[in-house]
């Protein structure tokens, strides 16, 4: 049975730890950024506007979206039974996609094997042994104590 991860609740997490600003400002690595830790390539209408300029309500929910949408497929290229895996485990997986991305996600590999094995208590303990955690402090500390807790359920 594939479980329907709650998109609103990913939505309200992420928007916790990044924040929501509706207009251009420079993230913690100097990029510009708006709405919820949302990065302007230059395929964006706002490329190369400068900080403090206002973005609507509208564009910011779209691009957020469009990011979740982005995260959710990197997440299933990275776990091939992502959509069986706990909702608590997915939505903690997609905080972290949507937080590093991909290539630096794909790095964690014993976190990985852990989360292949269904170890919820090694893939935290594995999160915590990371530049990671030393970088995201907060948000990161917060996510490996709910991947702790996360109950296992016998298969059959």
């Amino acid at each position: 049975m594939e479980n329907k991860m709650d998109k609103e609740q990913l939505r309200k997490e992420i928007e916790e730890d990044e924040g929501c600003k509706y207009e251009i400002y420079k993230d913690h690595l100097g990029l510009p950024t708006f709405g919820i830790g949302h990065l302007i390539t230059e395929w964006d209408e706002e490329y190369g506007k400068p900080d403090g300029t206002e973005i609507s309500e509208g564009r910011v929910s779209s691009c957020f979206k469009a990011d979740i949408h982005v995260t959710i497929e990197e997440c299933k290229k990275l776990y091939d039974d992502f959509d069986k895996l706990p909702d608590e485990v997915q939505l903690i997986l997609c905080n972290m996609m949507f937080n590093m991305g991909r290539p630096r996600l794909s790095k964690f590999k014993k976190m990985n094997e852990a989360i292949t094995n269904e170890d919820w208590i090694e893939a935290s303990v594995q999160m915590e042994d990371s530049r990671w955690y030393n970088q995201v402090t907060n948000r990161a500390k917060r996510l490996v104590e709910r991947m702790a807790q996360v109950q296992v359920f016998p298969h059959g």
